[in-house]
């Protein structure tokens, strides 16, 4: 038994020591541990690591490397299999590769493009500094660096999930931009497109402040021309150029208001936002009009361009309102285009008008009378103004600025930009009626200075269906009836002028209990008739090289088309006569007039004889009359094919034709015009005009058979002569004359 215990105890005791020593050798065993390399190929050094056996590797941070971006890190030298951090462990010595892809230039990008239709399957990267954005709404850009530029078609975020208007935070004009796209060539372009931001740098506007002159609105409009001016004020409207990218906008503090021509900085701004900015004083003027506007004293719109968005406060304020004088529409209207009115805001009633032409919209602004106004500037066909549809055929408190003048060889008329447009039911004061009366019908008929006596058939009874008045009853008198006398024959009332002098006038107005006069100066000037030649003879007197002064007597024919003018006709001959839109208004169809001009060809060059034409006429005398133009050289011998057959080399803008024709109207999406149609062929001939409203009176005749007075004429180089109908003869045998710059 002792034995047996004996053996039991050697065995445990033999057990235990296995067991100690076995505990004591596995804790001394060393783990393996591996060396784990970072090849950044080319990029900044990273650590290398060492790492025990079957742990992961600790990542990094991301190496740079000068024109590259980094990619991530891979397995593999080939650079297929990214390495996964928080997956992958360390089993042996191992090498983890830094994977870079290229920033382009813009010229390697361009070069890459010049495959014609080239369309990388890859995104690549380019890296430049943002020129302009062309289009706020999809990001459209260019950028630049030292080997050139590059056009951007649309940006979106890193993601590419949100466009450039979405984006909260995006880059502008002098920003450094890091984008991620597409290469194409598109039209022999080359273009990046669908970019990803990336990333961007806003860059500090290096200006210096300091140059700049602190002024209130109202003293930077009065400032000289490339002034540099630092100005406050609340952003009143957006203005927006061609697919609705905002171009500009109006700045308005307590003392008056401007406009700023950005289409940098408009995108960044909204109505209401409270901005400081500095700028450069301008005076603007479209440059193919830059001769007319000199001509007629018009000096450009006043604004501010070059600006640099200092702040914004990004908030929603009023815009001051106390400073902004009410006037109307007529009063505006009759301002001269020499006086610096653009871009002021003005308090106003007016009568808001919709106009649908084809391919585009028109929006007027008239005043009371529904006929005194103009239209409003738009460079989007009409879109920009859809917020005015509401107001279409009501009288509304109008904010209305002119925003500039368009300067024509015909005289310059202003052109509206509505600020802000409230309807608060307008009611017309009836107590108002006579002075209304006088000032939109009585004064107007009358010139402050005749030559000759005028033989003019007055207004005796004005009524206004808009404003809901009837029967104001006009008078006039005058203190010396032998200067200026009314007379009435044959139940209307005319007015003579006899001698030389000045006789005051007074025009009187009655409606109800209410009246009101006012008085006007006549004045009938004593002229001597110069030497006159017939227009025969202005046709044959030189026309080229430079022309031939002429002084010419006629008969104030039909009116000229998509021109400021009209036929000059007497029994010699008919010429096509230019004039200013001032001198225009004061002539009527039938008048005997006397016109200075030259006697020139316009468009004449080889191959092309040009339009016979007295350019740039003025009025020497208007003897006045309603005589009928004679018809003396027309020519009845002739068909439409004839005159479609003639050669543009030669000269046949000096002839009126008689000929039979069909009216035929084309009005589609984006154009109209109007066409005369051979009975015989059915060959056309294309009127020359702006569109087919220009010859409105014209097309009550479409798809019949008639006979027009028609002139050939050639005023754009055209390789066939368009038309200009003077009159037309319907199948009844009436004979209707187109008056459209008359009607004016």
């Amino acid at each position: 038994m002792k034995f047996k215990k004996l053996i039991f105890t050697i065995l445990f005791c033999f057990t235990i020591g296995l067991t100690l020593t076995a505990c004591k050798g596995n804790t001394e065993v060393p783990s393996k541990e591996y060396d784990v390399i970072f090849d950044t190929d080319g990029g900044s050094t990273i650590e290398n690591q060492v790492i025990a056996e079957g742990n992961a590797v600790l990542k990094p941070e991301d190496p740079t490397r000068a024109g590259y971006i980094f990619e991530g890190w891979y397995q593999d030298s080939a650079k297929k299999k990214p390495w996964n951090f928080s997956t992958s462990v360390i089993t042996e010595e191992t090498t983890i590769y830094a994977k870079w892809a290229k920033i382009l230039s813009c010229l390697e990008a361009s070069k890459l493009c010049e495959p014609e239709n080239f369309k990388s399957t890859e995104r690549c990267y380019i890296q430049g500094i943002v020129d302009t954005v062309s289009n706020p709404t999809y990001g459209e850009m260019t950028i630049s660096d030292e080997t050139g530029s590059l056009y951007v078609y649309g940006t979106y975020s890193s993601d590419g999930t949100k466009r450039y208007s979405e984006l909260d935070n995006k880059p502008f004009a002098g920003d450094e931009v890091l984008l991620y796209g597409l290469l194409q060539n598109f039209k022999g372009r080359a273009e990046l497109t669908s970019a990803w931001i990336i990333s961007f740098t806003p860059q500090k506007d290096e200006f210096d402040e300091s140059n700049y002159t602190k002024m209130s609105i109202a003293e930077s409009r009065e400032a000289e021309k490339n002034d540099k001016i630092l100005v406050e004020g609340v952003v009143s409207k957006i203005t927006y150029a061609n697919g609705m990218i905002p171009s500009g906008f109006y700045l308005v503090d307590s003392t008056s208001s401007i406009y700023v021509y950005d289409s940098q900085i408009a995108p960044r701004v909204s109505v209401g936002n409270k901005v400081k900015l500095a700028g450069v004083k301008d005076l603007w003027i479209l440059e193919t009009e830059a001769g007319n506007a000199e001509k007629f004293g018009y000096k450009g719109c006043c604004q501010l361009t070059n600006a640099h968005l200092i702040s914004s406060d990004n908030g929603n304020n009023r815009f001051d309102k106390n400073w902004i004088e009410q006037t109307t529409i007529k009063d505006i209207m009759e301002t001269p285009v020499s006086k610096n009115i653009t871009t002021l805001i003005y308090k106003v009633n007016a009568l808001v008008h919709k106009s649908v032409g084809t391919g585009f919209i028109n929006y007027y602004f008239y005043d009371i009378d529904g006929k005194t106004g103009s239209y409003a500037y738009t460079q989007c066909n009409g879109s920009d103004y859809e917020w005015l549809d509401e107001f279409d055929g009501k009288i509304c408190t109008v904010y209305l600025s002119a925003i500039n003048a368009k300067a024509s060889a015909s005289g310059c008329v202003w052109r509206f930009l509505p600020i802000e447009v409230i309807d608060e039911g307008y009611s017309f004061d009836q107590a108002n009626a006579p002075k209304f009366a006088v000032d939109y019908y009585g004064v107007g008929q009358f010139l402050p200075i005749y030559t000759s006596d005028p033989k003019l058939e007055l207004i005796t009874e004005v009524s206004q269906e808009l404003l809901g008045i009837k029967n104001i009853t006009l008078e006039y008198s005058s203190n010396d009836t032998d200067i200026v006398s009314f007379d009435v024959e044959n139940d209307k009332l005319i007015m003579h002028t006899k001698n030389a002098g000045t006789a005051t006038i007074t025009i009187k107005a009655s409606y109800l209990d209410y009246e009101y006069s006012t008085t006007l100066q006549i004045k009938l000037e004593s002229i001597d008739i110069p030497d006159t030649i017939t227009i025969k003879e202005a046709i044959d007197s030189p026309a080229t090289e430079g022309g031939t002064e002429v002084i010419v007597r006629g008969i104030v024919g039909p009116s000229l088309v998509n021109r400021s003018g009209f036929y000059l006709i007497d029994e010699t001959g008919v010429i096509a006569i230019t004039t200013d839109s001032e001198t225009l208004s004061g002539l009527a169809l039938g008048n005997e007039v006397i016109l200075k001009g030259t006697r020139t060809l316009f468009g004449n060059e080889e191959g092309y004889y040009g339009q016979s034409v007295i350019l740039d006429c003025e009025l020497i005398i208007n003897l006045y009359g309603e005589q009928d133009y004679s018809t003396a050289t027309f020519d009845s011998s002739k068909t439409l094919d004839d005159l479609l057959a003639f050669n543009v080399s030669e000269d046949h803008t000096t002839q009126v034709y008689v000929v039979e024709v069909e009216i035929k109207v084309v009005e589609a999406t984006y154009y109209s015009n109007i066409y005369l149609v051979s009975p015989q062929t059915n060959q056309q001939m294309i009127l020359y005009c702006s569109g087919a409203n220009q010859y409105s009176w014209l097309k009550k005749y479409a798809g019949q058979t008639i006979t027009v007075e028609l002139a050939l004429c050639n005023w754009n180089k055209k390789k066939q002569f368009p038309g200009c109908v003077l009159s037309a003869t319907g199948e009844d045998g009436t004979k209707e004359v187109n008056v459209l710059n008359f009607n004016k």
